[in-house]
Formats: structure tokens, sequence, C-alpha cells
């Protein structure tokens, strides 16, 4: 049997007219998107610069030609667990995406039905329920079966579940950068220990050459002592530094030992499966500023990346919210076979078509859509707030770490001369204990100033290790944002 449904077709064309004139529905309030930063706000400081300059190249750690740190970092890429929550994030955002995508297409299912029922004879069926054969009827009791069909299509005139899609494709972009944001901090994380324990082990080895500079002492300091050529305070002054030596020796020590479970941790690696580290000397930095940063550092910082995308999503829930004010429309059919009698149910007078198409137009609704739509406009301008605060706190990040890089090599260059000049201290003790002019206690004793320097210039040059890692990390790490997925 066919439906016309030509009253109801004609009632929706009635009620559209009513509403594109009237707009029985009225949106009473909605604030314009907040503005987003301005590119001209992302750049750095005219006095903030370094020798060389640039962005940092996709794994970045590669060009440290350490094996080692390249091996460490694949670990903890490939076993971090933070890492494989971040991926099923991906996971679901992207079925998220899907589903909803999938909900705005054609629907079809096939449906079956088997009722056996028994009809009141006080019903408004109560004539089925007599026992009629003549009459076409031989109730009470009758199996109603019915297979066919099903097919609905909302046609989305509007734009609700289109947008609701962008929403859910930016949410899903936003989880991309978000994991590759997961990425970048273990890789500088890893880096950061793995040089932290380098320093480390070199500071273990400056240790033990100015231990036995003092070991030499002590005994020279004694046997003065033993002989009666001086009294005892030297000997104990000397003494006491080894102990102070001794002391840095554990502690630098127990600093390595936390800094390796650090590093355990970090790249999920098990007591056994735990890489051995050999000390290495450390590298050559060549991170430098790039010229501009403007749009570039969007693209370039994973975090920004997710950040705009949650913005664009959120947009894409105010386009929503807005499209429920607007009537929407849809269609289902069904085309089947139903019978009360299972031996008539294959019969060509079962067959049954149902085309409906039908119109929801919202009239009242006490004020629901207009909160909605206040509340997803609110929660838009928040992430745009949020948004700009994070490309400020970027371009800072940027700046500071730059500032302190660019201090630190000034820092550096000033230390060296520091070495050189308590080289040359050395040299000259050295020179004049081999002709005779000095005692060999003095010569060794002169090597002190200068393994305290070099300590200093090793605490100097890790600390610009570290801070260069942070540089690349701040710079995004050689990330790019790739082009958008609009599906």
């Amino acid at each position: 049997m066919m439906n016309s449904h030509l009253p109801r077709l004609l009632l929706c064309g009635i009620l559209s007219s009513t509403a594109a004139l009237s707009g029985c529905a009225l949106i009473r309030k909605d604030s314009a998107a907040h503005q987003q930063i301005k590119p001209e706000q992302i750049k750095l400081a005219d006095d903030i610069h370094l020798a060389s300059q640039g962005w940092p190249q996709a794994q970045w750690w590669r060009q440290l030609n350490d094996p080692q740190l390249t091996n460490l970092i694949s670990q903890a890429l490939s076993g971090s667990h933070t890492l494989a929550e971040a991926k099923l994030r991906e996971e679901k955002a992207q079925s998220q995406a899907d589903m909803l995508e999938a909900g705005s297409q054609l629907q079809m299912a096939a449906l079956g039905m088997l009722n056996r029922q028994r009809v009141s004879a006080n019903g408004f069926l109560s004539p089925y329920a007599l026992d009629a054969p003549k009459l076409g009827m031989d109730g009470p009791y009758y199996t109603e079966a019915t297979i066919g069909l099903f097919a609905g299509l909302d046609l989305d005139l509007w734009g609700v579940h289109r947008s609701a899609v962008a929403a859910a494709i930016g949410a899903q972009n936003a989880a991309l950068a978000e994991t590759a944001a997961v990425e970048l901090s273990l890789s500088t994380g890893v880096a950061q220990l793995y040089y932290s324990m380098q320093a480390s082990y070199q500071m273990l080895d400056l240790l033990q050459q100015t231990r036995e500079v003092i070991d030499f002492a002590v005994k020279a300091h004694l046997s003065k002592v033993s002989h009666g050529l001086e009294a005892k305070v030297p000997y104990h002054a000397v003494r006491a530094q080894r102990l102070a030596v001794d002391k840095q020796r554990v502690a630098v020590e127990g600093q390595i030992k936390e800094t390796r479970e650090s590093l355990r941790a970090l790249i999920g690696a098990g007591e056994r499966n735990m890489p051995e580290i050999k000390p290495v000397s450390l590298p050559q930095i060549q991170t430098g500023l790039p010229a501009t940063l403007s749009y570039e550092l969007l693209a370039r910082r994973p975090d920004l990346q997710a950040m705009r995308w949650y913005v664009q999503a959120s947009l894409s829930q105010v386009d929503a919210a807005r499209a429920l004010f607007y009537p929407s429309f849809d269609i289902k059919a069904f085309f089947g076979l139903d019978s009360i009698h299972l031996d008539q149910l294959f019969k060509s007078t079962s067959k049954q078509i149902n085309f409906i198409p039908g119109l929801r137009l919202p009239l009242f609704d006490g004020g629901r859509l207009n909160a909605n739509l206040q509340g997803a406009r609110a929660t838009s301008n928040m992430m745009i707030e949020r948004y700009n605060q994070s490309v400020l706190d970027a371009v800072r990040d940027v700046a500071i770490n730059g500032t302190r890089l660019q201090t630190l090599n000034d820092e550096r260059a000033l230390q060296l001369e520091r070495v050189d000049a308590m080289r040359y201290t050395q040299a000259s003790a050295q020179a004049a204990w081999t002709r005779g002019l000095g005692s060999r206690l003095q010569a060794t004793e002169a090597q002190l100033p200068v393994l305290a320097e070099e300590m200093s210039l090793l605490i100097l040059d890790s600390r610009r290790v570290i801070q260069n890692i942070q540089l690349i990390k701040a710079l995004g790490g050689g990330y790019q944002a790739p082009a958008a997925d609009n599906k």
C-alpha cells in the first residue's frame, strides 16, 4: 500500500515559509567570536639573536651523531606508555569522526518481525477477535510477519551534521598534533637526561684527577710532618680537601643512578633491557634562532597546532548550535511484505511501501536552544583566549631559551679565558719545578685551580647542551603541521 502524505508535505511547506518569515525559535543573543592573535605579535625582540639561524630539522637528535642517544630515543618512541595512550586517543578521535560522518549518510537496514498476538474482543480491533472465515477473520489468534528494507536520510539543509562532523575532524587533527607533542617531549626529555648523565661521567673524571693531585699532596705533607719539617695544619687541610672531593664523588655517583632510573622510566625499559650508557663527549651545539617566527611558529609547534584545531572544532560546534534553530528535514522509506497470516506473507498482495518525508520545526523550547548556543559560544571563546595565551607563551619560551643560550655562550667564552690563564700558571709552576726553582708539591698543587676551572667549564657546557635542547623543543623540534584534512 502506498502512503502519499500530500497534506503533510503541504503543512511542511507552510511551516517552512512561516519559519523563514517570522523565525519561531529566535536567536536572542549570540556574541561574535573573539579575535585570534595577530601575526605581528609573534616575534622576538631585536636584541635576541644567536650566531646561527634556522629551524630545527626533523629527527634533530641524529645531527648529534650519537648512536647511543639515537637508540634511546627510538626505544622511547616505541615503548612509551604515554605515547601509546596518546595514539589511542588519536584512534578514538578518528572513530568518533567516522561515526558522525557515517551518521549523516543514507542509512539502510533489513527488518524482520514475527508477532504472535491475541486480539482483544473489547479493543479497537475487536472484530478481528471473531472467528468468521467468510469475513476474512479467523481470530482471536494471529501470527503477523513483516520483512523488508528500511531507509532514512537526513537532508541536513542547515549543516547541523556537517558542522558536527567538522568539529569531530578538528578534534581528530588536534589528537594527531598532541601525539606529535608527546613525541617531542619524549625525545627532548631523553636527550636532556642522557647528556646530564654524560656530564656527570665527565665530572667524575675531573674529580678523580683532583683526588689524585690531592692524594700526592696528602702524602707529601704527611712525610714532612713525620720528619718534623712542618706542623700538622697543612696536612689536615689537604686531607679535608680530599674528603670534600670524595663527598662530591658520592653525590655525582648518586646523581648518575637517579638519572639512569629516570631515563629507564622515560623510555619504558625494564631492569634487564636497559641499554648500557657509555661515557662520550658532550656535543657541539649548532641550533640557532629563525630570522622570523610569525605563522612558522604556529605550524612548527605541535601544541599550538593542537590548540588551533580545538579552536576550529569549537567554532564548528557553534555553527551546529546555530543550525538547530532552523527546520530539519528527513526522508524515511520502507519497502517490504506484511501479513497477519504466514501463508500469505510472500504473496504480491502483501506488498507494503511507505514514503515518509518529515519536518521538525523548533517553536517553543523554554530557551534550551539559546542556552546551548550561548554555552557553545562561551566554550569557543575560551578556547580562542587559551590559544592566544598559548601563542604568547610559545614566543616567550623561544625568547627565554634563546636568551639563556646566548648568555651561556658569552659566559663560556669568558670561562675559556679563565681556563687558559690557570693553565699558564700551572705551566709556569711545572717549568719552575723542572728547572729546580720550585718543589714538585707546588707544581702538582698548581693543577687544582685548573681542574676547578675545567669543572666550571664543564658545568657551563652541560647547561648549554640542555638549554640547546630546550630551545629545540620551544621551536617545535622539526615538526611541520600537515595539510588540513577536510575529508
